[in-house]
């Protein structure tokens, strides 16, 4: 995709995006809130954070062309976060919008479910059919001491829904000790019978400076080794490209097991994706403080070109890890970041 300007663009001659250690960017996360309907500990305190105003959330007007920017860059999958993606209203006439997009190959949602199952139809309809379902417990008495919100009944209610539709579905457990050990289990046996794909996710420091974070004690061998326990016959499997998961089966079930190692950062030498953040903050690694706010340059008039021309620019400066890209922030992240502020 080019800008109809009777000249070769910038985005034209760009090739596919390439960070400085050579490795392909083709995906983007695009936190569309800061917003969340749940409390979850991990990630804010139990009134919530100072949320943006409004006008500090990009518009969609802007979301939709930083999108369509990035994607003539070579972006070819976009995630929408958040916050919770549906809390933000009209989100559906901005999907529809974005599904749009010349170029654009698919259009993934990451969700808690509370809100997600009645828009279900009309996202099979855009052809919108990747969730990923954040569920860190079958319990409701320990959902809600975790969410504090009594919404299990809901996302159990989508992910129903998601099965009904035959979404490509994967459950996200932060894997936590002393909170949701108990419920390793329970949630692999949701692959038995299910085509799901059960995640498990090492807990990260980003939790709104409500709960102190005392470091990792639940890594990924420490989990694979549990559920091996329970299930010795569980086997590796290989990875699709650009994985952050590291895969797994057990016979006899219809899902598979994966485990991602987010605090540990083994994937990173493989990453292909950024993040955009709702006030507009491009993130190259997950882990930095963000490197170029693309609303301030949209509001400041910039066209295309060199809004293109800015964004190379900071791919091609990007940490070579997540442990770089956090040794040069300027505060730690546990002391002020949730991950309702930088969309996962």
């Amino acid at each position: 995709m080019g800008i109809n300007t009777g000249v070769v663009s910038a985005i034209e001659r760009a090739p596919r995006l390439t960070d400085n250690h050579g490795r392909a960017i083709n995906y983007l996360r695009l936190a569309v809130t800061d917003r969340c309907n749940l409390r979850c500990f991990y990630c804010m305190p139990g009134e919530g954070i100072n949320w943006l105003q409004r006008s500090e959330l990009m518009s969609y007007e802007e979301m939709l062309r930083i999108s369509r920017v990035l994607v003539g860059m070579g972006i070819d999958k976009i995630r929408i976060t958040g916050g919770e993606p549906f809390v933000r209203r009209d989100l559906m006439d901005f999907l529809t919008a974005l599904s749009a997009t010349p170029g654009l190959q698919k259009i993934a949602v990451t969700t808690n479910g509370v809100l997600t199952a009645p828009y279900l139809p009309e996202l099979k309809k855009l052809g919108i059919n990747t969730f990923n379902l954040s569920l860190d417990t079958l319990d409701r008495n320990r959902f809600f001491s975790m969410t504090r919100r009594d919404e299990l009944p809901a996302v159990l209610n989508t992910l129903d829904a998601l099965l009904s539709h035959d979404m490509d579905i994967r459950i996200n457990a932060v894997v936590m000790e002393n909170k949701n050990i108990q419920d390793i289990l329970n949630l692999v046996e949701l692959a038995r019978d299910l085509p799901v794909g059960v995640r498990f996710i090492e807990e990260m420091p980003f939790n709104g400076s409500d709960h102190q974070y005392k470091g990792l004690s639940w890594d990924h061998v420490r989990i694979l080794s549990f559920i091996r326990e329970a299930y010795p016959g569980i086997k590796k499997i290989p990875d699709p490209q650009f994985s952050t998961s590291m895969n797994y089966m057990i016979p006899g079930f219809k899902g598979n097991i994966g485990i991602i190692a987010a605090y540990t950062r083994s994937f990173c030498g493989t990453c292909n994706r950024v993040r955009i953040t709702p006030q507009g903050m491009l993130k190259t690694c997950l882990y930095d403080d963000g490197v170029l706010n693309v609303r301030d340059l949209m509001r400041a008039e910039n066209t295309d070109d060199q809004l293109a021309g800015a964004l190379l620019d900071a791919i091609n400066r990007r940490a070579n890890n997540g442990w770089e890209a956090e040794s040069k922030r300027l505060k730690p992240v546990a002391e002020h970041e949730s991950m309702a502020t930088i969309g996962g």
